[in-house]
């Protein structure tokens, strides 16, 4: 046992920093899921206005999410 040590220091930054990356990709998700759901509820016509088309959604709801 002279050998052994306990870290307890580290814990807490460790915890944080996972729970503010975890905060940071449930954020990210959030914006994709409501850029999408917004996209998606368009007609066709409202999405042509804008220069997209029906599959083009995912993709920009990814960029929107992601790339930020």
């Amino acid at each position: 046992m002279a050998y052994a040590s306990t870290n307890i220091h580290g814990t807490k930054a460790e915890a944080r920093g996972f729970f503010a990356a975890l905060r940071s990709r449930m954020e990210k998700r959030r914006i994709y899921r409501n850029t999408f759901n917004e996209l998606a509820a368009l007609s066709d016509r409202e999405l042509d206005d804008l220069g997209l088309h029906r599959t083009m959604i995912q993709g920009v709801a990814y960029h929107a999410a992601y790339s930020i």
